[in-house]
């Protein structure tokens, strides 16, 4: 769809969620599904200058294909504000993306509780909960979701307990919404691998990046679009397929 696409076009044109969307994996997705026919609601929670330079690359490539909406995911009023904001913004709701995610490791011996309500709000609470609030506008469209699970759901990174355990909650999550939400409602997930590495440089050092990406098969790291082909894949080409969740790891979830 194009520049020049009218206002009947616009009218049925698509809407899709992504949380977590300023930057990073979650811009990603919203580049691909927005080159693929979608309006974008865009989420953040503090990137909102990030988050308006996406949104304008986006309306310039389309007009009126995107907007930006703020929520802290650990809140639940926040997060039923943003879905009836998101379905209030074009009348309709057709993918839901959860991708927003806090990441940092947590020694079980230092672990605070503060560190765990953040890690399984942002990662697993937020999730749920917005789903639950958009089932409705989303069976109405038959529509889908894509959950962005992770490899250290089904297999623990070290000093990151807290951080795997929510991400096993989102891959079962992932299965549990598949089968409550039929079938008006496909539900599926995506699980990274070594993909982008921490925001922090000093998650790791440059030797235990070459190391891990040496337990990968096929010896390289992957690219965000590869996440987000993926994603738009299960958005767009796959209709009989839920209660999946696709490895994007080059191999390394065999090796584990």
């Amino acid at each position: 769809m194009g520049s020049g696409a009218s206002e009947s076009d616009r009218a049925v044109s698509p809407v899709a969620l992504v949380t977590g969307a300023a930057q990073r994996l979650g811009a990603e997705i919203c580049r691909t599904l927005h080159a693929r026919g979608y309006r974008i609601v865009i989420h953040y929670r503090s990137s909102g200058e990030a988050a308006s330079e996406l949104c304008e690359a986006l309306n310039t490539l389309r007009p009126e294909s995107a907007v930006t909406l703020s929520a802290d995911m650990n809140s639940l009023l926040d997060v039923e504000a943003l879905a009836a904001k998101a379905v209030s913004q074009w009348q309709r709701l057709d993918v839901l993306v959860n991708n927003a995610s806090s990441f940092y490791p947590t020694p079980m011996a230092s672990v605070t509780e503060s560190q765990w309500d953040d890690l399984f709000g942002s990662n697993l609470k937020g999730a749920f909960f917005l789903s639950q609030a958009l089932a409705p506008a989303l069976k109405k469209s038959a529509g889908c979701i894509v959950n962005l699970v992770d490899i250290y759901g089904s297999k623990p990174l070290k000093s990151y307990s807290a951080y795997s355990m929510a991400k096993a909650g989102v891959a079962m999550m992932t299965q549990s919404l598949a089968l409550e939400l039929a079938p008006e409602v496909r539900v599926n997930g995506v699980s990274p691998g070594a993909i982008l590495w921490p925001a922090e440089e000093t998650e790791y050092s440059i030797q235990e990046k070459q190391e891990l990406t040496q337990r990968v098969p096929l010896r390289r790291q992957g690219e965000a679009s590869d996440i987000a082909q993926t994603v738009a894949f299960l958005v767009v080409d796959a209709p009989y397929i839920s209660g999946q969740i696709i490895a994007v790891d080059g191999g390394r979830s065999v090796t584990l």
